[in-house]
């Protein structure tokens, strides 16, 4: 590892102390003054107005609540640039990952962005922004600094997040749906098909980077966070938020990236491998963006399974706190082989991955072996990294069509 990107990465982690001792303050401080109200971005603060309109696509903003409270932000693109009749196109949702949000798939330039080339082949595209991300910080009574706002982990996105926006799409568009996740995208999906959740809404999911199993990840600030428990050291300390944009980091690796002789598509390598295809530009508009809070009893459930390579309910570290919230001492297991056969998938992962990594991803197909042959697509790419899925330049020829071929034939 060069200086110059070992300097970012310290500065990195003493910037995000900085950031979440302040996050600390202001949620002690929200205890002492009571709740204080969701913080909900109006029509014209959205990603629609920031991100498609400007491109001349037709945008919709939709919200949905789910069961336990959230109100999360839907963005609609009905129709491709040209303008057509909506007519009867085939809905396609699109969940992103861990620590971002729904900008994910309009980070790259129109003609290469995955929503963007998905309306302009005739689909209904739908994007997912999950709860705790900047759109997507309503509630119907908490607010983001009350305690019990930040009481989940991905365990709440499969029970209420993704049922919710599958439902709601399914009943606005009347028609079953194409599903499309990234990282934590396809660990929530593949939880819910695991308990055979959904599945009638669906017509097919394309994963990308999956995970299911993590217990050999090579990304070394994630396994090093796991193993020394950093999630759970933040959360005994009362922060609650896992929010890794503070201004002081974004407006220091912007700075960063600015100065010649640094590459800033560095600044990914080390967490998420050795992406092969990304432009040096693309950076600072992910930082104009990304990345976006999570809860961090979601980063513990992440660690553990990290830490244990299973994939589990949260565990609570004790059979009592378990029985109470499972009725049994150990936290229950989502089984990958309870996939059904007949369920169309295509997988796509990297041999540089260091997050989705390529002897994990082996474990899923294991459990996958069943399949029906003609209803999983495998494809392997060895050059591409987790970042290059959303953020590649060649992505539209080696990822994104031979994605859209898939499902035109389901």
């Amino acid at each position: 590892m060069d200086k110059s990107l070992t300097l970012i990465i310290i500065t990195i982690s003493t910037l995000f102390c900085g950031s979440a001792a302040g996050n600390r303050a202001k949620l002690f401080s929200a205890k002492s003054h009571g709740s204080i109200a969701a913080s909900v971005p109006t029509s014209t603060d959205g990603i629609c107005k920031s991100m498609v309109e400007k491109h001349n696509y037709v945008c919709e903003e939709h919200k949905v609540t789910t069961q336990d409270g959230f109100i999360l932000s839907l963005q609609r693109i009905p129709v491709g640039r040209s303008g057509e009749s909506p007519g009867n196109r085939v809905p396609v949702l699109l969940q992103h990952g861990l620590l971002m949000d729904g900008i994910t798939w309009l980070l790259l330039p129109p003609e290469l962005s995955l929503a963007f080339l998905l309306a302009d082949n005739g689909f209904d595209v739908w994007i997912a922004n999950t709860r705790g991300t900047k759109y997507s910080r309503g509630h119907v009574s908490l607010g983001p600094y009350d305690p019990a706002y930040w009481d989940w982990s991905w365990d709440e996105l499969v029970a209420y997040d993704l049922p919710a926006t599958y439902k709601y799409v399914h009943v606005q568009t009347g028609q079953k749906l194409h599903y499309v996740g990234h990282s934590l995208g396809t660990l929530i999906s593949l939880a819910s098909f695991s308990k055979d959740q959904l599945l009638n809404m669906l017509r097919s999911a394309a994963l990308l980077c999956p995970i299911a199993y993590v217990g050999q990840m090579t990304s070394p600030l994630a396994r090093n966070s796991a193993q020394n428990f950093l999630a759970e050291t933040l959360y005994r300390w009362g922060i609650l938020e896992f929010d890794p944009r503070g201004e002081a980091v974004i407006k220091f690796l912007k700075d960063i990236c600015k100065k010649t002789g640094i590459d800033c598509t560095n600044l990914l390598t080390s967490f998420t491998g050795q992406n092969c295809c990304l432009n040096s530009s693309i950076v600072d508009v992910f930082l104009d963006h990304e990345p976006q809070s999570t809860a961090t009893k979601n980063m513990i459930h992440l660690s553990q399974m990290i830490r244990e390579g299973t994939i589990t309910m949260y565990n609570y570290n004790n059979e009592d706190e378990n029985r109470k919230h499972y009725g049994q001492p150990t936290p229950p297991v989502y089984k990958m082989k309870n996939i059904p056969k007949h369920l169309p998938i295509f997988l796509s992962y990297g041999g540089a991955d260091a997050l989705s990594d390529v002897n994990d991803v082996q474990r899923l197909l294991d459990s996958l072996k069943d399949h029906d042959g003609d209803k999983l697509v495998i494809q392997y790419r060895a050059d591409y990294a987790h970042a290059d899925y959303v953020m590649a330049e060649n992505a539209k020829q080696d990822v994104y069509e031979p994605l859209i071929a898939f499902m035109k034939l389901q």
